[in-house]
């Protein structure tokens, strides 16, 4: 039996259907992850199935006694209120008991008196007739579970804090069908790999809008597609819904050619007139007719935004320098001696949990905030386009046009004179929405409309702090292969895996206490970088103590009688070594050491961030040799403690 079906769904907002007599269903376990272009309706669905939205016209039916959760896009909470009180605000009849009884017994900390003491009493005989210690027992063990601050006020909380709070309100709820909008926004790179856990491990049905591939991978097990007003289908991974999408795509074009063609043919034949008109073909008329309405009535897939970038005059060949810088705020190191050459057309991407210091990081580099010790070096010629200063920069009563070009009708762009409608329109704002006001907006529109901005601005070094928030995923593959064609500098904050993997060439990473470190390649690289790291400490480990390992066995095996000494002494022969056995672990050391020696000389050439740009070949073939190299090693250590045990 299904959770929840919608038929025959119709929700237009103007002459725009969203919704066009769409229907679906989610069974019980399902983790759906529904996707489609900016502005097709995904928001307002999931608003309607979550019952705070009201369709045009349809059916919604949901399971009788199903519990139901839904967390929007950007949640809204009282700022002056508690994370406990937020929490439990949202638990239905049982929220003012839980609510007047956490307060009594904060209360009580301070004013033990019998009257409060009568009250708290009177409470807790509330709360076990409406089952209320089940409910409270859930929020605590909810707060406990995601490392939150009962008594913190919300308005303290960063807009991840904020998501997180909202989650776990969600969850309290034990529901049936979770619905989340966007929740991965604000999020990062940690919080994103807890909620894909999170998902993974809900016992109950999830419907997910999101744009994160890294993150729709991990969790789905069936994509929907809001495309022109209709709903479809997909079961299986997202890999596999690009496959039939493409596939759908190409027979649609064909299809609509061949329909042209004909309506074409068609058209040619009427305007012939007189032999229309001998032939007295009325049934061939009203098929026009009917061909005409029918391509009248065609929605045509959405087009791609057209981007381009200006890079300006050429920078000098060094962007930046740093020595030993360091950064301290207050008692909080920031950043400790860090060191890094960034030289012009490298692609940097900063990796590191909220609050670690990536801005920070970025000031320093480029220069708009002086370190605490250290040297910091710039280039020359550098035009900077920073993305994060234009959120704030809005004016929500602005109209798009003036946003682009305050005061014209005309920007400049590569020495090209272009009106702002038809700039906007390569940004797939129709030219009626560019006396819109910003405020109008949806998030991903808005987000258009910074790069347009941003993009309308000549620059060679290009700083993008988190670009990739409410992008469809077609402008997202766009944006990509526009920042890798890049010839200028960029410096890339983003919780995208995906995203980083396809633009940057190396890493700098946060590990904690102030520490950062330059790595090459993208965040699936770091980890391979990591985990080859954590490797070799447990091989230099594993040496360190292999000899007194086989001395203690030694040991714990010697009687401690002398003839029993004596015996021990005389070794069988299945366990003496050969000659050959002997020769070898002579020559293990000199072999481990020669392979030790070519892993450290490709992973020096793996950190030249100008191989993944000139020579990705070269790379992927040295990236295929370290992996060997870890394995070779592994064996011979393994080998070479088993010699020298016996041996011993």
């Amino acid at each position: 039996m299904p959770l929840l079906t919608l038929d025959d769904a119709c929700l237009a907002f103007g002459h725009v259907a969203l919704l066009d007599h769409v229907a679906m269903q989610i069974d019980a376990g399902e983790r759906i992850a529904l996707i489609g272009r900016n502005g097709s309706g995904k928001s307002s669905l999931l608003c309607a199935l979550a019952g705070v939205g009201v369709l045009d016209d349809g059916r919604l039916w949901s399971e009788p006694g199903a519990v139901l959760a839904y967390v929007p896009q950007e949640p809204v909470f009282d700022a002056e209120r508690t994370i406990y009180e937020t929490i439990a605000s949202g638990l239905g009849k049982v929220s003012q008991l839980l609510l007047d009884y956490h307060a009594t017994v904060n209360v009580l900390a301070h004013d033990a008196s019998p009257e409060r003491l009568q009250q708290l009493e009177e409470l807790q005989t509330q709360l076990e007739h409406a089952d209320g210690w089940r409910i409270h027992t859930r929020v605590e063990q909810a707060i406990s579970r995601f490392a939150l601050d009962a008594e913190a006020k919300i308005g303290t909380l960063s807009g991840g804090g904020i998501k997180r709070v909202a989650l776990t309100q969600a969850l309290a709820l034990e529901p049936d069908l979770l619905l989340l909008d966007e929740p991965t926004n604000h999020l990062d790179l940690d919080g994103i790999l807890w909620l894909e856990t999170l998902i993974r491990d809900f016992r109950g049905a999830v419907l997910v809008i999101t744009h994160d591939r890294s993150f729709l991978d991990a969790i789905a097990t069936r994509v929907l597609e809001l495309d022109r007003g209709k709903l479809n289908s997909y079961p299986g991974s997202f890999a596999a819904y690009q496959q039939r999408k493409a596939d759908e795509l190409a027979a649609e074009a064909q299809q609509q050619a061949r329909f042209d063609k004909f309506l074409a043919q068609e058209e040619v034949w009427i305007r012939k007139g007189v032999e229309a008109r001998r032939t007295r073909n009325e049934g061939r008329v009203l098929r026009l007719e009917g061909l005409r309405r029918e391509r009248a009535a065609r929605r045509e897939r959405l087009g791609n935004v057209e981007l381009q970038l200006v890079r300006g005059e050429q920078s000098g060949k060094l962007v930046a320098e740093l020595q030993a810088v360091s950064k301290r705020f207050g008692e909080r190191t920031v950043v400790r001696d860090f060191s890094c050459r960034i030289l012009r057309g490298d692609k940097i991407g900063l990796i590191g949990p909220n609050g670690a210091g990536k801005t920070t990081l970025l000031k320093l580099i480029l220069g708009e905030l002086p370190p605490d010790s250290g040297q910091v070096r710039l280039g020359t010629r550098q035009e900077v386009a920073y993305f994060d200063q234009f959120r704030t920069a809005l004016d929500e009563e602005a109209t798009l046009a003036e946003v682009i070009s305050p005061g014209s009708e005309y920007i400049e762009i590569g020495g090209q004179r272009k009106h702002v409608i038809g700039y906007l329109g390569e940004f797939l704002f129709a030219p009626e929405r560019a006396r819109s006001p910003v405020k109008s907006l949806s998030g991903g529109e808005r987000n258009r409309l910074l790069l347009a901005r941003l993009f309308a601005r000549p620059a060679n070094v290009l700083v993008l702090d988190e670009p990739t928030n409410d992008l469809d995923i077609e402008t997202l593959e766009l944006l990509e292969s526009l920042l890798q064609d890049y010839p200028g500098t960029l410096f890339l904050v983003s919780h995208d895996r995906r995203f980083l993997d396809n633009v940057v060439t190396q890493s700098i990473v946060a590990e904690g206490e102030g520490v950062w470190r330059e790595y090459a390649g993208g965040y699936e690289d770091w980890l391979a970088a990591r985990a080859r790291a954590a490797q070799h400490q447990r091989r230099e480990r594993n040496v360190a103590t292999a000899p007194a390992v086989a001395t203690k066995t030694l040991a714990a095996s010697t009687p401690a009688t002398p003839a029993a000494s004596t015996a021990s002494t005389r070794r069988t022969p299945g366990n003496k070594l050969s000659y050959r056995e002997t020769q070898e672990l002579a020559q293990l050391p000199d072999r481990i050491t020669a392979l030790e020696n070519e892993q450290a000389l490709i992973a020096q050439r793996l950190t030249e961030a100008a191989l993944y740009r000139d020579n990705p070949h070269e790379a992927r073939q040295l990236q295929l040799r370290a992996a060997q190299l870890e394995d070779e090693i592994e064996q011979l250590m393994m080998r070479w403690e088993n010699l020298e045990s016996r041996s011993a």
